[in-house]
């Protein structure tokens, strides 16, 4: 399995969205170089404000372009950063990886799949009924999050659009994302 970046995004400043660059540069164990979500330990102020101790299992945020694609089919103009995302991809669900997945991206890049964005009020503030689009339920009655996975920085390296991204899942069993 495998695809493509389509964009990348960083912002050294608290803010919902992030701006696209020509490049980022992933820090190993740390995330996204001058991204204000880079670091050992939480930075989301929601995280932060439980308890600044947490691991950060959130340093670099992917979503997958085909999102983009349904949201506009519902009435919303959400491009690539928008929703805060490092890394929007093209070609792979993401949503379907299972926890441990590695993601291979360009040259040397590696990250490790943690789990699952727990979407917020922030989307509602970005666009009003966005969140509606990208949080809702399933036949069964379960929470279905579709923006985007998070993940933590095993390997450092500079990501550019149109580099390739290999999946390698982890040893079975396969543990489903759930939310981080």
């Amino acid at each position: 399995m495998s695809g493509t970046v389509a964009a990348v995004s960083s912002n050294g400043e608290y803010s919902f969205t992030k701006g696209n660059r020509d490049s980022i540069t992933l820090l190993a164990g740390l995330g996204v170089e001058g991204d204000v979500h880079a670091g050992v330990t939480v930075k989301h102020r929601s995280r932060v404000a439980q308890d600044p101790t947490q691991p950060n299992l959130r340093q670099v945020h992917l979503i997958q372009e085909e999102l983009f694609a349904e949201v506009a089919r519902e009435g919303f103009d959400v491009k690539a950063g928008d929703l805060g995302e490092n890394i929007t991809t093209r070609g792979i669900d993401l949503l379907g990886l299972p926890v441990g997945t590695r993601l291979h991206i360009g040259d040397e890049a590696v990250v490790e799949v943690t789990g699952l964005r727990n979407p917020c009020l922030q989307i509602d503030n970005f666009r009003a009924g966005l969140l509606k689009q990208v949080v809702g339920r399933d036949e069964a009655g379960n929470v279905v999050r579709k923006a985007g996975i998070m993940s933590v920085v095993v390997t450092g390296g500079v990501i550019l659009p149109g580099d390739t991204i290999a999946v390698r899942l982890p040893e079975e069993p396969h543990r489903p994302l759930d939310k981080v």
